[in-house]
């Protein structure tokens, strides 16, 4: 476990972020912080809540994982990272068609979340810590539900190369944006 804060987080000034779920919580807490240290912050939203939350992690971590493939491939020194926040208080928990899951939902915030900061440290410490690409950060306390961010596992599914590959691939051809980008200067 570390002592990572947001005053461990360097001058970031000429860096662009791009953070997803970022109009509350855990996102806007590390876009603050980001920008506080001078980041360019881009903010990526969408919040339908926990199913689509849940496919937009494995998303995220089988692309990175196919992003750090390809920038190590290419030579470059850039690293592609990965995080979870644990159990964080935050609105996601909320705005269910039932009223007494939004009431679990604020007896399990009070009793066993952190709030947003603290969710926010994995973030932060995935994108400027000295760890290795495609690494993945989450909670280091109980079950990864919440304490100071360490790197942590990932599930089976979020290990598959073939898929990752394939995501990227549908990726390019939805977006029409090829891996490398070729500058003006190469062109």
């Amino acid at each position: 476990m570390t002592t990572f804060t947001t005053e461990d987080i360097p001058d970031l000034t000429s860096r662009t972020v791009i953070i997803t779920g970022s109009n509350s919580g855990i996102g806007r807490a590390a876009a603050d912080a980001l920008a506080a240290a001078g980041a360019r912050v881009v903010l990526a939203v969408r919040y339908i809540a926990w199913r689509a939350y849940g496919q937009s992690k494995l998303a995220n971590l089988l692309f990175t994982a196919e992003l750090q493939r390809r920038l190590s491939a290419a030579g470059s020194a850039v690293l592609a990272t990965a995080a979870h926040p644990g159990y964080a208080a935050t609105n996601l928990q909320f705005h269910s068609q039932h009223r007494s899951l939004d009431l679990l939902s604020h007896v399990g915030n009070r009793l066993l979340a952190q709030d947003e900061r603290g969710g926010a440290l994995p973030t932060l410490y995935a994108a400027v810590a000295d760890v290795p690409g495609n690494s993945f950060a989450g909670p280091g306390g109980f079950l990864e539900q919440r304490g100071a961010p360490k790197l942590v596992g990932r599930s089976q599914a979020a290990k598959d190369p073939d898929v990752a590959r394939r995501l990227w691939e549908v990726s390019e051809q939805l977006t029409g944006v090829s891996f490398p980008l070729r500058t003006a200067a190469a062109a």
